[in-house]
């Protein structure tokens, strides 16, 4: 039993050491952006996942709020607070979407995908 004990000792107070960092929390997530889009005759249907940013005002956690503008042809079509909508009657031909992440005095975040759509008749 001696023979184990310094060994024995040694593997407790270990325990103890990790244990004790359980309350630490992970740092802070990096925000980022992924888009889905789909087009739909004159529509286009997207959808985002946005880590790290929140689109709820009343989110009472420490993640950082923020909504989209949407971008069509370098023109603010519109603003969302949701993570998917649609952008509808879109003429055909190409247009550049592009759909950017912005706090909630529009201020960038630094998160913003641009894709390229064609609208068939």
């Amino acid at each position: 039993m001696k023979k184990h004990f310094p060994q024995v000792a040694l593997f407790i107070l270990l325990i103890g050491i990790l244990s004790g960092f359980n309350h630490v929390s992970p740092s802070a997530e990096m925000p980022s952006l992924f888009v889905h889009h789909e087009i739909k005759g004159e529509a286009v249907l997207i959808s985002c996942i946005v880590s790290g940013i929140s689109f709820r005002e009343t989110d009472q956690s420490k993640r950082k709020i923020g909504k989209l503008v949407i971008w069509v042809d370098g023109q603010k079509k519109s603003e969302a607070k949701a993570a998917a909508f649609i952008i509808k009657g879109l003429t055909p031909g190409g247009h550049r979407v592009k759909v950017e992440v912005v706090d909630l005095n529009n201020e960038p975040y630094g998160l913003e995908k641009e894709f390229m759509v064609n609208i068939t008749r």
